[in-house]
């Protein structure tokens, strides 16, 4: 991988990461369309360590309140009912669906799930399913109402973003929307649970680059791992401020003409599903 193609890719993959749209799937597709190998699973998983980062600086304040009640009331009984040291125990516990999920599909995940037909397919399905959930959702909860079982809705719903064109804020924020949260509630919610089970996916996989035998490229993917952060920081600070007083139905429409575009390019023979364009 080369510096330019590093730096587009962190681009991507900053702008994308916190948009209901699926960073993975663009990172897939902007390689395919642009004739780079595949970045891979290992790639993206490192890069989304930029964009938590800048999901940490943007909470910072939130998960500081959210860890020091999370402390206190491991061993002090007062502090188990303190709202923010509940979001704690409940991020662990939204967080348990993806790394027992993960382990177990992991070469599907390096693999099959990468064709971009699965990409194109989700990529409209799961943009149906958050047009509904924003349509029906009461949009009344906050994260004081968070149970058990709405974490480990939200849980599952990240999870299957183990699927390029899934979109884990997306998943999660339609699971949150169809539980009855707020779309800012659902969102913080989303981005608080990513933390664990990316900086665990970032650092699994940090051992995976150049497994294949090249070189490993360090340069490159710290580049685009800071790139991701500068520009994730940006977004987060955009949408948190839009999904306020707007809806989530301009994103569907962008992932319903994506994914029908992709479909296109595949079944016209411009691109290969498994790899990348035909010249």
């Amino acid at each position: 991988m080369g510096w330019f193609e590093a730096l587009v890719l962190g681009l991507v993959q900053g702008l994308t990461e916190f948009l209901p749209i699926s960073s993975s799937a663009h990172l897939r597709i902007t390689a395919a369309l642009a004739g780079w190998d595949d970045p891979g699973a290992a790639f993206t998983a490192v890069t989304q360590i930029g964009t938590e980062l800048a999901v940490i600086l943007y909470f910072s304040s939130k998960i500081g309140k959210i860890l020091r009640a999370w402390f206190f009331s491991i061993y002090k009984k007062d502090w188990r009912q303190d709202p923010d040291a509940r979001l704690g125990w409940l991020i662990i516990v939204g967080s348990l669906p993806i790394v027992v999920l993960g382990l177990l599909l992991q070469d599907a995940i390096d693999e099959t799930f990468r064709d971009l037909r699965i990409t194109a397919t989700t990529l409209i399905v799961f943009g149906l399913i958050l047009l509904v959930a924003d349509r029906i959702g009461k949009q009344e909860r906050t994260l004081d109402h968070l149970t058990v079982p709405h974490g480990l809705g939200f849980g599952f719903a990240q999870a299957l973003a183990l699927i390029p064109g899934v979109s884990r804020s997306g998943g999660t924020t339609s699971a949150g929307l169809l539980l009855g949260y707020t779309r800012a509630e659902a969102a913080e919610y989303s981005f608080l649970l990513a933390l664990p089970a990316v900086f665990g996916s970032g650092l699994y996989k940090l051992t995976d680059i150049g497994k294949d035998g090249a070189p490993a490229q360090w340069g490159p993917t710290i580049l685009a791992t800071l790139v991701a952060f500068g520009v994730g920081y940006a977004v987060i600070a955009w949408l948190m401020s839009y999904i306020k007083t707007k809806s989530f139905v301009p994103f569907v429409i962008y992932r319903l003409v994506l994914g029908a575009l992709l479909f296109v390019l595949i079944f016209t023979g411009v691109l290969d599903p498994q790899e990348g364009p035909h010249l």
